[in-house]
């Protein structure tokens, strides 16, 4: 008797079951965008049943909240940020952000969920500014605030604009890397090691 797909879940654990579905749904979304994909299909790249998919993200809500947590980095980088702003290191504070972005996996899993998602209007769009971009904006632009007190950024910078400033450089590079595929002929480290010299060079007073 063949083994049914039921059978195979039973053998894996519930959370490498949950790994598995966030896996799926954000290929699958990054491929097909939100519309375009249904709980059936993510079910079945897994080998599950859909009521499984149901009974570890009750609410699409909170699958799309797992994918964020897992596809983010800037939740994982957050302690080590705060270490380099209590320093006021900052070729390390941006240079840890550049490499984030940049070195992260080459894949463009996340700018095309991202980009999916807004297009279509999608919750998670919403969901990744306000759980992630928000809070890691407010932290970038007062750790530059705190530098130009401190005299070591021109005074006559927005801190905000600057922020978005620096995210605007890497993240359009990873844009142009992985989603429209143009090459660059550098490696990733003298890649990230530029952004940031010529950023902090356009902060630091003459």
């Amino acid at each position: 008797m063949g083994t049914t797909s039921h059978s195979r879940s039973r053998r894996i654990s519930g959370q490498e079951r949950k790994a598995r579905i966030i896996a799926a749904a954000s290929s699958l979304f990054a491929k097909k965008g939100f519309a375009g994909t249904r709980t059936r299909e993510i079910a079945r790249s897994v080998g599950i049943s859909e009521t499984l998919v149901f009974k570890h993200f009750t609410t699409k809500r909170a699958l799309y909240a797992a994918i964020l947590a897992k596809q983010s980095p800037l939740s994982t980088l957050l302690p080590a940020l705060k270490e380099s702003a209590r320093k006021r290191d900052d070729t390390r504070m941006f240079t840890l952000i550049a490499s984030a972005v940049i070195h992260r996996e080459a894949d463009s899993v996340l700018p095309r969920l991202l980009l999916f998602s807004a297009l279509e209007g999608h919750k998670l769009s919403e969901m990744f500014f306000q759980n992630q971009v928000r809070g890691f904006y407010d932290f970038l632009s007062g750790y530059i605030l705190r530098r130009i007190r401190d005299g070591a950024f021109r005074d006559d910078v927005d801190p905000l604009l600057a922020a978005r400033a620096f995210m605007g450089m890497v993240v359009y590079h990873r844009l142009l890397s992985y989603i429209f595929k143009v090459p660059v002929p550098h490696a990733p480290e003298l890649i990230v090691e530029t952004y940031v010299r010529m950023f902090l060079d356009s902060l630091r007073p003459s």
